[in-house]
């Protein structure tokens, strides 16, 4: 918006940082270039060296059709001074061409040449230049035209009352066009205005809009070098900058900015660039307004998610202790019945009972004991506060370590030493095939080994456990996943908390697991992770934790 098309887009090409600008080549005629250059030679001239300004042809280039006046424009620097030309030089030009002329027009007909030129100053330059037209043309109505001619003076009172309708006429029509001009503007300013008032209002209470976009959109709409949202906690404490934008630096007060709007008695929208006037500061008033809104609705949004952790967290510890109640209680219960009979004195128990009895109690604490390991596992993993350590390391010695405690005879391990090195982290890895070695020996037929393999693909590492039998439906292979799989009727399907835990480390570390059917019949989880090459580097500013 502005009253001069070149000065209102270079302002506005500087207000954005903007470095380059794109116009059409005029569409005037050769000889229409001696009333002045056009918009794009002007910008290209104004532009200075930090805007490039590139003029590109089209069809419509020295045709002499003239571009749609905008409906909100009010009249430019070029229509005014025409205006004043028309209105200044164009009645003692008027009058040269009638005095010279061979045949007298007649007093009527030459008033109404000069009213038509007063409207021809009004259409162009308003009502200053019209009002000169008037009274300048009105003058020289009576000193060439008016009998008796070459004197001021008027010897008819006819000519009297012409010389005054005249006047009036030329007037009102010169009042009409500036204040159309005037109306016209004020109506493309409430529509910018409503427009920009329309987008701000709904995009912020859809949320769409962050603090720091809403700055930017004030520093971008009034073309100013930096925006900042000031704050402080009493009327006597210092002022803090909660948020700003702009490569200025922002203004540290209200004092120190070109413009500065308060909201309430704490907060200020300060402003640097240049000093707005009055009109604009209506629309800075709402924009403020806004700002304070989606400071506070960020605030409730942090409160509100770090009151929610806690209470997450607790959430899921307690569904996952619903989810494997039956996994608990089993392992208690004959741990529990174990106990009692030892304890019995109806009963004379031989030593080979009472072996039996006590490794059933072992094999049921080591039960509850891995039971309870995967459910702190299991918690961190649900919430998603596992921080892995990603660092380089060969795949052959971190899998070994993961089949520790597991019989030589009952896993065939696979791993070329050409394997390039993985990015993850070590223990996480390491508990993640733990489980899923254990779940496969579980459900492998007696006598089959579980086969433990390794290849590349691309820039990661594929781990393969494959355990033959009858495999798994597919309907069945991401339930298996699920903290519980009490509902999955398979019974090479039951995945439970081993496998949702190393499904849960697999994808902190960058890597995925799935479930596949194994050639020949039987179920193979893939275990894929990234090679040291293809890994991206974690981010510097999170925190790093040793989780093995």
């Amino acid at each position: 918006m502005g009253e001069d098309i070149p000065s209102a887009l270079l302002e506005f090409a500087r207000g954005v940082n903007a470095t380059q600008i794109v116009v059409g080549s005029s569409r005037r005629k050769a000889w229409q270039y001696i009333f002045g250059p056009g918009v794009g030679a002007t910008v290209a001239r104004d532009s200075g060296p930090d805007l490039d300004v590139h003029i590109v042809t089209h069809e419509e280039v020295a045709k002499g059709r003239g571009l749609p006046v905008a409906r909100g424009a009010r009249l430019g620097r070029s229509r005014i001074i025409w205006g004043w030309l028309v209105g200044s030089v164009g009645p003692a030009l008027l009058t040269l061409l009638l005095t010279n002329a061979q045949a007298s027009l007649g007093l009527a007909n030459d008033m109404l040449v000069f009213l038509m030129l007063t409207v021809a100053a009004a259409l162009m330059g308003g009502f200053l230049p019209a009002l000169a037209s008037a009274l300048i043309g009105s003058l020289l109505l009576n000193w060439f035209f008016t009998p008796p001619v070459h004197r001021l003076t008027i010897a008819d009172p006819k000519n009297i009352l012409a010389l005054a309708v005249f006047v009036l006429v030329a007037l009102s029509v010169a009042s009409v066009v500036d204040l159309a001009a005037r109306r016209t503007h004020q109506a493309a300013r409430l529509r910018a205005e409503s427009e920009i008032l329309s987008f701000l209002a709904g995009s912020v209470l859809r949320g769409e809009t962050t603090l720091d976009a809403l700055l930017e959109r004030v520093r971008e709409t009034f073309a100013m070098d930096a925006v900042a949202l000031l704050e402080r906690e009493a009327e006597t404490a210092p002022w803090t900058c909660t948020r700003s934008v702009g490569d200025a630096g922002p203004p540290a007060r209200p004092e120190d900015a070109d413009v500065d709007m308060p909201v309430g008695d704490h907060m200020a929208l300060a402003l640097s660039g240049r000093v707005l006037p009055a009109e604009d500061r209506r629309v800075l008033a709402a924009f403020a307004a806004q700002a304070a809104v989606v400071l506070d609705r960020q605030r409730l949004q942090s409160q509100a998610e770090h009151a929610g952790k806690p209470a997450e967290g607790n959430r899921i510890r307690t569904a996952l202790l619903a989810a494997v109640s039956h996994d608990l209680r089993t392992p208690l219960a004959g741990i529990k019945a174990s106990v009692s009979s030892l304890r019995s004195d109806d009963v004379e128990w031989s030593d080979e009972d009472r072996a039996e009895l006590l490794a059933g109690i072992e094999e049921g604490a080591d039960r509850l004991d891995h039971l309870v390991g995967n459910l702190l596992d299991m918690s961190p993993v649900q919430t998603g506060t596992v921080t892995p350590l990603i660092r380089e390391i060969d795949l052959d010695d971190v899998v070994p370590m993961a089949l520790g405690g597991v019989p030589e005879d009952s896993v065939l391990l696979d791993i070329p030493e050409s394997l390039p090195m993985v990015a993850v982290d070590p223990g996480l890895l390491e508990r993640s095939v733990a489980n899923i070695v254990e779940n496969a020996m579980k459900y492998s037929p007696q006598g089959e080994p579980v086969l433990v393999s390794a290849s590349t693909l691309g820039d990661h590492v594929e781990l393969r456990v494959a355990v033959r039998g009858p495999g798994v439906p597919n309907d069945s292979k991401d339930r298996i996943f699920a903290p519980s799989s009490a509902t999955v009727t398979h019974r090479a399907a039951r995945g439970g908390l081993g496998l949702a835990v190393a499904r849960g480390f697999a994808e902190a570390i960058g890597g995925t697991l799935d479930a596949e059917d194994t050639p020949g019949g039987g179920m193979t989880m893939v275990l894929t992770i990234p090679t040291a090459s293809g890994h991206l580097p974690a981010r510097p500013d999170l925190p790093a934790a040793v989780t093995s």
